[in-house]
């Protein structure tokens, strides 16, 4: 990935390919989206293209027209140049020197006889006919391309190529703060380059062969792949130890009421996440901003005590890789009693976005927890969508993370939604019991104290199981 944060951003042009079932909005949204993935790498969005197709499967993704097209953006040829170049014997190279020699006194006689030739010269308009403004150097690609179709296009365009699994891993790789994010992105994007590697200049020379200085060896990239799979079993086996660190904590809050956030990205879960713990977590206009899983305690802090985690956000095409080294991070999810599913409202996409979340959570086993749908920034709805937004959703939350009202009702569903489980009950702590009144009031909601001959009777209201817990361990 070449520097971007120079003085001048680089210049880039999206292609996309628009498939059978996909619709002209599903794709003019798709590009959108890459346009947004792509301005937050840094670069210039300077034109967009797509191509309808039956498959992406073919060598250079695009049709030959197509593929001139783009190239009329970036200066290159719009052919892919032969990867073998055969050498040729010296006596064929003179016969073709010959041969251009008299093609070209042949040429010089046929213009001295027509006087009225002219040379014409292109057309600046015509050569900007496909929209051509400002010549772009990168192209970016709606899918995922192969190795062979990323070189075929970089051959025929003449700039760099990245395709949109590179343009997310490596904003992944810019916005990771903790050493857990950071090793989950670097497993993903060590996976994604090994195929990609290419031979740069020299690159057929091999290292000496084994023992006895036989056989051909390795060839620089073989070498290259063998260190990045070493690298990546390394940062596995790190992050395994984190995991597991991971896994201790979550254990001890197993016995804890937990509210997952999870959604599209740049739905404003961090936003909602800062609203109902009155944390300072990061918030920021742009995708992917938060990558590391937070936990804080619901405030004004209720009884029994309420977690609220945030996750990191989905995207349509989420790579494989990513989905699979982040999995720790959504098994806050996993092991959530209740998943708010927090959209943004304004975004005519959001239904999509929905059935990308939901399906990325049933991959990891999710799909199946109590859930309940936020219709977040409804700030920027007219009162007619509201309206029509909950007939749609009617069991959905229409709210504003920016509005204070909107947040505490939300606060107060959250408390009243686990209370319906919980039953209340009277509670005898004996006077010689130590310790036993401060456990009930960390991890129970008192409703009333009495104080009598025999100790304190506190009526609670909490899960029948945590009751018993507490009558058990200090035999009450």
């Amino acid at each position: 990935m070449e520097n971007i944060n120079s003085s001048q951003p680089l210049n880039a042009l999206l292609a996309g390919v628009q498939l059978a079932r996909v619709s002209d909005s599903e794709m003019e949204a798709s590009l959108a989206e890459l346009a947004r993935l792509v301005q937050t790498l840094g670069y210039n969005v300077v034109g967009q293209t797509y191509q309808r197709r039956r498959s992406e499967k073919s060598a250079t993704v695009f049709g030959e027209g197509k593929l001139k097209e783009i190239a009329k953006w970036t200066g290159g040829t719009g052919v892919i140049a032969p990867t073998v170049v055969r050498k040729k014997h010296k006596a064929a190279l003179r016969f073709e020197k010959k041969q251009g020699d008299d093609e070209l006194a042949d040429l010089d006689r046929d213009l001295d006889a027509d006087l009225d030739y002219s040379v014409e010269e292109e057309d600046p308009a015509e050569i900007n006919a496909s929209g051509v403004k400002e010549r772009a150097q990168v192209v970016v690609v709606d899918c995922e391309l192969s190795p062979s179709q990323l070189r075929n296009l970089e051959s025929a365009t003449g700039a760099q190529v990245l395709d949109r699994t590179g343009v997310i891993i490596e904003i992944f790789s810019r916005h990771a703060r903790t050493r857990a994010a950071r090793l989950q992105v670097e497993i993903a994007r060590l996976t994604y380059v090994a195929p990609r590697l290419r031979e740069t200049g020299g690159g057929e020379d091999r290292q000496g062969g084994g023992i006895g200085g036989k056989g051909a060896g390795e060839s620089s990239v073989e070498l290259d792949r063998r260190k990045i799979r070493d690298r990546i079993k390394e940062l596995k086996q790190e992050l395994a130890s984190i995991a597991q660190e991971h896994d201790v904590r979550r254990a001890r809050r197993n016995q804890e009421i937990t509210v997952a956030l999870v959604g599209y990205t740049n739905a404003g879960k961090s936003s909602l996440m800062r609203a109902l713990t009155g944390s300072e977590v990061y918030v920021a206009d742009k995708l992917f901003a938060t990558l590391d899983t937070t936990v804080r305690t619901l405030y004004p802090e209720s009884r029994p005590k309420i977690l609220i985690s945030d996750t990191v956000g989905f995207i349509k095409k989420l790579p494989h890789d990513l989905v699979a080294s982040f999995k720790s991070t959504l098994d806050e999810a996993l092991n959530a009693s209740l998943l708010l599913y927090v959209v943004d409202a304004s975004d005519p996409t959001f239904r999509s976005q929905l059935e990308v979340t939901k399906s990325v959570l049933a991959e990891v086993g999710a799909g199946s927890i109590e859930s309940v749908l936020i219709l977040n920034k409804s700030d920027r709805l007219d009162e007619a969508t509201k309206a029509q937004l909950k007939e749609e959703f009617p069991q959905a939350i229409l709210m504003s993370s920016l509005k204070p009202e909107d947040v505490s009702s939300l606060r107060s569903y959250l408390i009243g939604h686990f209370e319906t489980a919980m039953s209340d009950q009277d509670i005898l702590i004996p006077y010689d019991v130590q310790g036993a009144i401060g456990e009930i009031r960390a991890k129970m909601r008192v409703l009333s104290e009495e104080y009598g001959e025999r100790g304190v009777v506190l009526k609670v209201r909490a899960h029948a199981d945590d009751i018993t817990r507490i009558r058990k361990r200090f035999g009450i």
